[in-house]
């Protein structure tokens, strides 16, 4: 089943040995949906920690793909924040490329809730380089991690006091502090709609992520996906359209793609829609082609 739909992208998507070209077909700019689709880098993140590939080459890779938007992960230009020759080099590859840049994914940088308050501070100021960089890129946001420890009203005030602080300088540079389900207590919907109450600023939002929703890897425990979905998109400057396994009709194997879409649909939500392949049953490009492919079938029946 998986060999068979491996074949059919391979077939779709030939390329010239050892580039990363895709066909004329698929360099188009996606279909006539309402919805944009962007790329998250991590769908890269075998090829870039190989150095196969660059943050640099990342724009022009999303453009042959046929995709809109960049969707950048901080690890993979960690030392560049605030190397302004480099981030212009960046700018102008996307505006060659015709790519929009969409945000900043951020890790590494501690933890936005930490129960002491010289930390939580601290951890703002990691952030605030990349306020810099995505505002000076023009990205609507950058996402950060709502990590915690304590109780479950505790990770609550204290991820919304990490925050608070963050979006009060995102005011500053017109860059939103968007928060994904990303383990751990965030991957509760209900906490982290909790959370986005709590700090209550217009500069803070979600990042609803279809696959992110295992709260303990230990222990197993879930979080239902489309209960999730529904009660982060209120809060929404971005989707992240995960994807792992696809089944021979080209389907998430895993997750469905209609239902999570009409729940993003109904919730009025109008930004890019950001493709983010996880998977291993496919090469990165293959998978991120499928996951394009299952998005323009599913816009079609929105």
């Amino acid at each position: 089943m998986i060999t068979n739909r491996r074949t059919f992208i391979k077939t779709t998507a030939a390329a010239a040995a050892g580039s990363m070209l895709v066909s004329p077909v698929l360099g188009s700019v996606a279909g006539n949906s309402r919805y944009k689709i962007s790329l998250a880098e991590w769908s890269f993140h075998k090829a870039l920690f190989a150095n196969e590939m660059s943050n640099l080459d990342f724009p022009r890779v999303t453009r042959e793909l046929g995709l809109e938007g960049v969707e950048y992960v901080n690890q993979f230009f960690k030392d560049k924040a605030k190397d302004e020759k480099y981030l212009a080099e960046l700018k102008k590859i996307t505006k060659e490329e015709g790519v929009k840049n969409v945000l900043i994914m951020c890790d590494g940088e501690g933890m936005v809730g930490h129960p002491e308050e010289a930390e939580r501070k601290k951890t703002v100021e990691n952030h605030k380089r990349w306020v810099d960089a995505a505002a000076y890129l023009g990205c609507h946001s950058i996402r950060v991690n709502a990590g915690s420890r304590g109780s479950y009203e505790e990770q609550q005030k204290l991820a919304a006091d990490g925050l608070r602080m963050l979006c009060e300088y995102g005011d500053t540079q017109k860059i939103n502090i968007i928060v994904e389900n990303h383990g751990g207590l965030s991957s509760n919907g209900e906490w982290l709609s909790g959370v986005m109450k709590m700090v209550d600023h217009k500069r803070v939002g979600t990042l609803p992520d279809f696959g992110n929703f295992t709260i303990d890897r230990q222990t197993g425990e879930t979080y239902d996906r489309y209960k999730g979905v529904e009660l982060l998109m209120p809060y929404a400057k971005g989707v992240s359209a995960k994807t792992n396994v696809f089944d021979a009709e080209g389907n998430e194997a895993n997750m469905d793609y209609y239902r999570l879409m009409k729940i993003v649909d109904d919730a009025g939500y109008k930004g890019f829609v950001g493709i983010e392949f996880e998977g291993s049953e496919l090469s990165e490009k293959e998978g991120v082609i499928a996951t394009k492919e299952l998005l323009e079938k599913v816009f079609k029946t929105l």
